[in-house]
């Protein structure tokens, strides 16, 4: 049995790793941006050999986590723990170096880049979506999953809308309903789609980190298989929690954890599903309780976790 390091010797072990130019970049980076080893050797201009070097230092001292998604591994700092603390005690005497800000900028423009590349593969493939939608989900009725664990309510949103074709299932269950997509192109043929509804249906282009609602503005809101396409899932679900009513409801549904790296070329896939104890843990700390979670199979051998979960009816309530 491995005896378990004394915690002078993890203090050292954490100083020796910090000091070092290069280990300190990367923290600086990886505590903006979940990144994989290539997206930091175009970053820093170094051998992949390096870059993994430091980086193994780095978790070996607890100062970085790391996950395997697919073919790649992805980087970050950890948020909580005694590690946690070490970082931003040891990061803001170095931020303000030209090189940290060098890196920061790049860094960020890569995110923005990954999310103009999702755009463009969104307005490629619109006139298609539904019919790739079909492939991916055979004689599974989505909108039904959605509409009946949907109340009826003033105001609903469908999040990651596409073309409309869950939205529109909602009409008869809400009063105004709210449609948000990134995709210009996408938007577009929803707007055909709901050319009759009228003032009942707003549609708005938008960034799922920012999303175009006022704070509290929504009774409900849906993410059909959107967001294994974003970045940071527990950031879209902190913005979804902000525009729901107090105790209002989230219907999310995406694919369950699997190894199909297709998904990625043929849709655009960002994450290869999640298990279900990570999206339960992400909507805790987004401030939900998970009322309810199940999976139904789909096509190409995947399944759908589908979960409803509930906003505090009270500012006082919390379920994080």
């Amino acid at each position: 049995m491995q005896a378990t390091a004394s915690p002078l010797a993890a203090a050292t072990l954490s100083f020796k790793a910090l000091a070092d130019e290069t280990r300190l970049r990367l923290l600086h980076i990886l505590n903006r941006h979940e990144l994989n080893v290539n997206e930091l050797v175009l970053i820093l201009e170094m051998g992949q050999s390096r870059v993994s070097r430091h980086l193994k230092i780095l978790s070996a001292a607890g100062l970085l986590i790391w996950r395997r998604e697919g073919l790649h591994v992805f980087y970050s700092t950890p948020r909580e723990g005694g590690q946690r603390a070490l970082i931003e005690a040891a990061l803001p005497f170095a931020r303000e170096d030209p090189r940290f800000t060098a890196d920061a900028a790049m860094a960020d423009g890569m995110i923005e880049e990954r999310a103009h590349k999702t755009r463009q593969f969104f307005n490629s493939i619109a006139e298609d979506w539904d019919k790739l939608s079909r492939e991916v989900l055979g004689s599974f009725d989505l909108a039904g999953a959605v509409t009946g664990r949907m109340p009826s309510c003033r105001v609903a949103a469908d999040l990651g809308c596409g073309t409309g074709n869950v939205l529109a299932a909602m009409l008869d269950k809400a009063m105004t309903l709210i449609g948000v997509d990134g995709s210009p192109r996408m938007l577009e043929l929803a707007r055909r789609r709901f050319a009759n509804a009228g003032e009942r249906v707003s549609l708005r282009i938008g960034d799922l980190t920012h999303l175009p609602l006022r704070d509290a503005e929504a009774d409900f809101a849906a993410m059909n298989m959107v967001l294994h396409h974003v970045s940071s899932p527990l950031e879209v679900l902190r913005e979804i929690q902000r525009i729901l009513a107090p105790g209002g409801r989230l219907v999310l549904t995406d694919f369950q954890r699997h190894s199909d790296e297709r998904m990625r070329a043929d849709y655009g896939d960002r994450w290869l599903g999640f298990d279900a104890g990570t999206l339960h843990a992400h909507l805790a700390k987004a401030g939900f309780r998970v009322a309810s979670s199940e999976t139904a199979p789909v096509e190409r051998s995947l399944s759908l976790h589908i979960i409803t979960a509930e906003k505090p009816a009270s500012t006082g309530d919390t379920y994080a």
